[in-house]
């Protein structure tokens, strides 16, 4: 089962009211923090809204 590793980057200061909740929906707050998610559409969804904040890497869960 794949599923995406999603650490924040970029600062989210001086970006959108919109881009601020994204991220803080898929977990994430602070710099470098980084979280471990199913790979839905939704997430892709969300993933893509800011992906110019975020490093994403797709990883293989094998006990799942």
């Amino acid at each position: 089962m794949k599923k995406l590793k999603v650490t924040l980057k970029r600062s989210l200061i001086n970006t959108s009211a919109h881009q601020r909740a994204t991220a803080r929906g898929l977990g994430l707050g602070k710099l470098n923090h980084g979280r471990v998610l199913e790979n839905t559409p939704a997430v892709r969804g969300m993933v893509k809204q800011v992906l110019h904040l975020v490093d994403v890497e797709e990883i293989d869960v094998a006990g799942e």
